[in-house]
């Protein structure tokens, strides 16, 4: 499929549509777009695959970088059903796509039970603060991987 802005956001709507009909997962699509094409769909398969980070954004993610071979999209576009959550529009940065386009925001999700506020609350708060208890331990052995990476002369940074 190929054209402009409303349509790759419509088909990220149809595909929300679409699999929320056929049970495979909530009410949300996503699609990349590179060059005027679509080279990676998603929709929201949490419950189908049993997976909590199968949002539709990942999922469309993950359908690019297998697609065009690279596990960063630069020269690309996401198109998605509603506005992503904390964890998708962080997917989308390390991603590297160059713009993003949604349809409904997360205000529009919370009224139909999808309420992400309370993540983005938590987001900025330091660590003791949050909710999920946090325990922190071994960070002196933990830092020998990072050594290692940084002598490690064929790494490849992303």
């Amino acid at each position: 499929m190929s054209g402009g802005p409303e349509a790759f956001l419509r088909r990220a709507i149809a595909l929300s549509l679409e699999k929320t009909a056929a049970d495979e997962g909530g009410p949300f699509g996503a699609v990349v777009v590179k060059d005027g094409r679509i080279v990676g769909e998603g929709w929201n398969r949490v419950t189908s695959a049993c997976d909590p980070t199968a949002h539709a954004e990942i999922v469309a993610i993950r359908a690019a970088c297998a697609a065009l071979g690279s596990f960063e999209l630069s020269g690309c576009e996401i198109f998605s059903s509603c506005e992503p959550c904390p964890m998708c529009l962080g997917a989308i940065y390390w991603a590297r796509l160059d713009r993003l386009t949604f349809a409904a925001d997360r205000h529009d999700a919370a009224a139909a039970g999808f309420d992400d506020d309370w993540l983005y609350q938590e987001i900025p708060k330091p660590p003791e603060a949050r909710l999920l208890s946090t325990v922190r331990l071994l960070r002196e052995e933990a830092q020998e991987a990072f050594r290692r990476w940084l002598e490690k002369e064929d790494r490849v940074a992303y």
